[in-house]
């Protein structure tokens, strides 16, 4: 992809059926998002069958699996399901592995090894879709004489990880295609986190690398109308995603230090917000600038643009509040205006100069 475009993706989150999540998927082809990421954590809706309706109900869009986790998904089936979705896509499956939530991953009663698992779930898939009978040894995962029973239609299929912290960065280098940076990532985390990885892949002599970034976005003709909607995003996501209590992990340590709040004003709003108080009360419009995309179309392309200059490839973006399809088609129609033709993308030259909120 040329230097300086940004591509533009949609993430679904669980909460939607498959019925919204196909109907979400025609408009998105229409509109030349060009892929369509299905988030998937334990305990929520499963993607793979939204995946299939999708990928029969489509013909040009990719249809991204961000991610899958390998405790629940052994490196064996995520082989096995992302070569058999590559069949009936046409070759459109674009594969995330990701060591899941620690929390959740807890409750599954599997001891939690973050690194091991994605380095054995790499090594066993990109064995198993290259049609290779697999014996692997793993610290969390291994395989004995296992081969696909077919000829998977991609054996070079690209693999994303999603990585947070300094380590994983460093392992998805070395291993991976492609990064996912989950949602609440300001663009200086992302900036730091796209060094990691592009120095470790040189590194490991790889020199073609992917960085997606998940979003979370509102797009309305009234900016301040979005900017509330964004805000009850980021509040939702500060809650379901943020760890509980105040002894975070390093990488939160780092996110909060680079998003431009203090940890106390962190602290302050996360109590807050458990306690039941609405995120339109609790948040400013920093928490806004550093986790979302909010305002007019023109205001969020413009918004956009640090991100690309961060290292992010593609943006993903999960459109908030309860008419997505629409905001969606209203933020893609501006995006055209900018370069008509092709898929969804803007050139960082030629954006908008201000990413004025008002």
């Amino acid at each position: 992809m040329p230097s300086d475009l940004l591509r533009f993706s949609l993430r679904l989150h669980q909460g939607l059926t498959p019925q919204a999540c196909c109907a979400l998927a025609a408009s998105v082809e229409a509109h030349g998002f060009h892929t369509l990421w299905f988030a998937e954590n334990p305990f929520g809706r499963a993607i793979l069958p939204a995946v299939a309706a999708c990928a029969a109900d489509t013909s040009r869009v990719r249809l991204g699996l961000g991610i899958l986790n390998p405790y629940q998904h052994h490196p064996t089936l995520i082989a096995q399901e992302a070569a058999v979705l590559d069949e009936l896509s046409g070759g459109r499956v674009r594969l995330g592995i990701g060591s899941g939530i620690a929390q959740r991953i807890a409750q599954l009663g599997t001891r939690y090894r973050p690194l091991a698992a994605l380095a054995d779930a790499v090594q066993i898939v990109r064995g198993l879709l290259r049609h290779e009978t697999v014996t692997y040894r793993g610290r969390a995962f291994s395989a004995d004489r296992v081969a696909l029973e077919f000829a998977a239609p991609r054996p070079d299929m690209p693999i994303h990880l999603a990585a947070m912290a300094d380590r994983s960065l460093a392992l998805c280098g070395q291993l991976a295609d492609g990064l996912i940076v989950s949602n609440l990532c300001p663009p200086a985390y992302t900036a730091r986190a796209v060094a990691i990885v592009r120095e470790s892949a040189e590194a490991a002599g790889r020199e073609s690398f992917d960085i997606v970034q998940y979003l979370p976005c509102a797009a309305r003709p009234d900016g301040a109308e979005a900017r509330e909607i964004a805000k009850e995003a980021v509040g939702a996501m500060l809650i379901a995603l943020w760890p509980t209590g105040n002894d975070w992990p390093a990488q939160r340590e780092t996110i909060v230090r680079l998003s431009g709040i203090a940890r106390p004003e962190m602290v302050g709003a996360l109590d807050r917000l458990r306690r039941g108080e609405r995120a339109g009360r609790v948040l400013d419009d920093r928490f806004i600038s550093g986790f979302a995309l909010a305002g007019t179309a023109e205001q969020v392309i413009a918004q956009a643009v640090q991100y690309r200059r961060a290292g992010t490839d593609e943006l993903a973006l999960s459109f908030a509040g309860p008419q997505p399809a629409a905001d969606a088609a209203y933020f893609a129609r501006a995006v055209k205006r900018l370069i008509p033709d092709g898929e969804l993308a803007i050139d960082v030259r030629r954006s908008p100069p201000d990413s004025g909120r008002g």
